[in-house]
């Protein structure tokens, strides 16, 4: 039987060179088909303000809605590491708020650890959410919550500059006690040298090759999306059009009547 993943397991998996394999999910039926599967670690994101409840962004999303969706998740008793997504304006007024709001991710949702974004300037919320004893995800790069600042999904850290700063950065980070570091959308040879600079896993998306684990939103992978999917996404399977394929055939047998059968139907005796 395949033993809980920790924070531990990951850093141990880190020192073993040993990859990690993370999935998003914001229902209990995906939850256990991917635990099933063998994830190391589910992401309960602030991407399913896009993928499920259809905002433009993640940056409406609430504690509320995340809380929600880690409940479904959290009650398929996965053994992968189950981390919350902090949501905008969830840390970043406070760190009052911060701890308040990591805390409810974990009391009420049932989180595993949380997981914000944002580099050196958020050390003291941090550090205060690990002295509340709950373990932090950092997140580099390209941080969606920071859209608009950013002037859209680009990728970072491709100049000198702001390569240099993405590194102290994530030195930072691991300093202030997160365990693991989400490195997105990034130049691989940036993402090798933070990967290699610092002891704790980084977790890639749009990254390259050399992090320690790699994530995708479950919905992109599976090919089940509604606009153009980034470069970095690799889709395993045409879910969504075989989906439609489905209720197209659904439809059409009930139009004509093929549906139901008496083989679909309940009879009594005469």
């Amino acid at each position: 039987m395949r033993k809980k993943v920790t924070k531990n397991t990951l850093i141990n998996m880190k020192k073993k060179g040993e990859k990690i394999a993370a999935l998003t999910a914001y229902d209990y039926l995906s939850a256990k088909i991917l635990d099933n599967a063998g994830i190391d670690l589910i992401l309960v994101g602030d991407s399913l303000g896009m993928v499920v409840l259809g905002y433009d962004n993640t940056i409406p999303v609430t504690v509320e809605e995340v809380i929600h969706h880690l409940k479904a998740v959290s009650r398929a008793k996965p053994k992968a590491l189950v981390v919350g997504d902090l949501p905008f304006m969830s840390y970043q007024a406070s760190v009052e708020d911060a701890v308040r709001n990591a805390g409810r991710l974990v009391k009420e949702g049932g989180a595993e650890s949380v997981k914000l974004e944002g580099g050196e300037r958020y050390v003291p919320v941090i550090e205060a959410i690990v002295q509340a004893s709950i373990p932090v995800v950092g997140h580099l790069g390209l941080t969606p919550q920071s859209l608009y600042q950013f002037g859209g999904y680009k990728v970072q850290g491709k100049d000198e500059e702001s390569a240099e700063r993405l590194f102290k950065d994530a030195l930072s980070l691991e300093k202030a006690g997160c365990f693991a570091i989400v490195l997105e959308c990034i130049p691989w040879q940036l993402a090798k040298r933070i990967t290699e600079g610092v002891s704790i896993p980084t977790i890639g998306i749009g990254a390259g090759p050399y992090c320690d684990g790699q994530v995708l939103v479950m919905n992109d992978m599976l090919g089940v999306y509604e606009n153009q999917l980034p470069k970095f996404v690799k889709t395993y399977d045409e879910i969504g059009e075989r989906m439609k394929k489905a209720f197209e055939s659904y439809i059409k047998d009930v139009k004509e009547g093929k549906f139901p059968t008496f083989d679909n139907s309940y009879s009594v005796e005469e």
